[in-house]
């Protein structure tokens, strides 16, 4: 059995049990990102979840150093994990974080070619852009992360998903996020957070895509990396998220 099928088969197996794997054997590990990529492809095939889309994560200087990663990471979303009302145990979740993040809906695909895409193309393949919250979660305990590559493998870190409502006209990158948690702000972003302009993270995605041996596609939904970076909830929490002017959207860990 080759390593990449080994430690698919433990990610696979944490994903249908709900549970966290305590660690990696070192020989598991993907030695790079490709390799790594390669995994999280088996999984989400293993597993036959039916896709939403793509989660963009690592969007920042900050966060890419946090998490030891060299570049923007991402990985597949799956359709059953958005949540409505959003009510979540929290004991049912693996180190559940809360990233306020800009989701587009594509009208187009965007398939591989020579030429990179570019920000105006990737606008123009954009059906919708609506507020929204990843939970994030991780198959590994966030106080003993094994190398960036394992995380990566595990989909990096994809989660479940709260959609909100449609953002109409404006600029993204202007846009003020915030998140409350008990009535009270915790964090506070914009769209700027999201490597300048959320379209500019769809982009990379549409380029970094091919590599991994898939690409964008009409219908998928992404979820373009957190606009105000990372907070924890704690049980009985009621965190609220708004886009500017917009209905906030609001989550309770029971």
């Amino acid at each position: 059995m080759s390593t990449f099928s080994s430690l698919a088969d433990i990610l696979v197996a944490a994903r249908q049990e709900g549970r966290q794997v305590a660690a990696v054997p070192e020989a598991l590990v993907p030695a790079d990102a490709d390799a790594a990529y390669a995994v999280a492809a088996e999984v989400a095939g293993r597993l036959g979840w039916a896709p939403l889309g793509w989660k963009i994560a690592g969007t920042t200087e900050v966060m890419r150093a946090r998490l030891r990663m060299p570049e923007p990471i991402f990985g597949r979303s799956f359709a059953p994990l958005v949540m409505a009302p959003a009510v979540f145990d929290h004991a049912a979740l693996l180190d559940p974080i809360v990233e306020a993040e800009f989701f587009v809906r594509l009208a187009a695909d965007l398939p591989p070619r020579d030429a990179p895409w570019t920000e105006a193309e990737v606008a123009g393949a954009v059906a919708a852009v609506h507020a929204g919250v990843e939970v994030a979660e991780c198959r590994f305990p966030a106080a003993a992360l094994p190398h960036f590559t394992a995380v990566l493998a595990d989909g990096s870190g994809n989660g479940r998903y709260v959609l909100g409502p449609e953002i109409i006209g404006g600029d993204l990158a202007a846009m003020p996020v915030d998140v409350a948690v008990d009535g009270m702000v915790r964090r506070r972003g914009s769209g700027a957070e999201v490597m300048g302009h959320p379209l500019r993270a769809l982009a990379w995605l549409a380029n970094r895509l091919p590599r991994a041996g898939s690409f964008l596609r009409a219908g998928e939904w992404v979820s373009t990396g957190t606009a105000s970076g990372m907070l924890a909830p704690r049980p009985g929490n009621l965190v609220s998220v708004r886009f500017g002017d917009l209905p906030a959207l609001e989550i309770r860990f029971r």
